[in-house]
């Protein structure tokens, strides 16, 4: 399995944007692709933002977040990012990143995730 360490999560207002942050030290991912995915009490985790192993490649939304949202990495720096602007109420969640058990393939569902990091808390007020 592979470490991931997310950070940024925080209480904001709505409006506001919200930087998290996913690194995997010790390991390189520049063959995985890696997304992000997000949970409230009593519903499944769901899907929020997918990106291809190469910066430059593909990325993927779910409806409730594009043009809002924006997946980024740094290979270099074993990170993967998600840049939330325009945030709503209904993004409070537990942020989640995951990675997948193979190389060369991008998870745009929980099923498709081998490893988890241990979730940030993202707060949305009013």
């Amino acid at each position: 399995q592979v470490q991931l360490v997310e950070s940024g999560g925080g209480l904001v207002q709505a409006g506001d944007s919200l930087r998290l942050s996913c690194a995997a030290p010790g390991r390189t991912f520049s063959t995985y692709g890696m997304g992000w995915f997000r949970q409230v009490p009593g519903k499944a985790r769901e899907f929020v933002a997918s990106i291809s192993w190469t910066s430059g490649g593909s990325k993927y939304y779910a409806d409730s977040v594009k043009g809002r949202f924006i997946i980024s990495r740094d290979n270099a720096k074993n990170t993967v990012y998600l840049q939330m602007n325009s945030l709503k109420l209904e993004d409070t969640a537990v942020y989640y990143c995951g990675a997948p058990r193979a190389s060369n393939v991008i998870p745009r569902s929980p099923l498709m995730v081998g490893s988890w990091g241990q979730g940030t808390q993202v707060t949305v007020s009013s």
